[in-house]
């Protein structure tokens, strides 16, 4: 039988990589602590590191700045989705407009 994957928040990952950075514990301290196996807790070490320094990840963002900005971007790539609907729909229509009045 398959153990069934466990899942963690980013809340979570983001305290548990805290306690390498910033309380001075080892990757095999911390794991033991949070039961997460090491080579997972290095991977949330790094991404927190790289979010500190001011890069967005690709995955789920830890810190709430990195979070925010997260979901900005995805409000933007919407809006300008939305946009570009509607100027085709403006184009469409114009254009239809101008056939049936000539």
């Amino acid at each position: 039988m398959r153990r069934q994957r466990r899942s963690f928040s980013p809340k979570f990952k983001h305290d548990a990589a805290s306690l390498v950075l910033d309380q001075g514990y080892s990757l095999a301290e911390a794991g033991r602590a949070v039961d997460v196996h090491e080579n997972t807790l290095r991977k949330w070490v790094q991404q927190l590191e790289s979010e500190r320094s001011g890069n967005t990840p690709k995955s789920k963002a830890l810190t709430p700045d990195q979070q925010r900005s997260q979901e900005l971007e995805a409000r933007v790539n919407r809006l300008e989705r939305e946009k570009a609907i509607l100027k085709k729909a403006t184009a469409l229509l114009m254009s239809d407009d101008l056939k049936s009045t000539r």
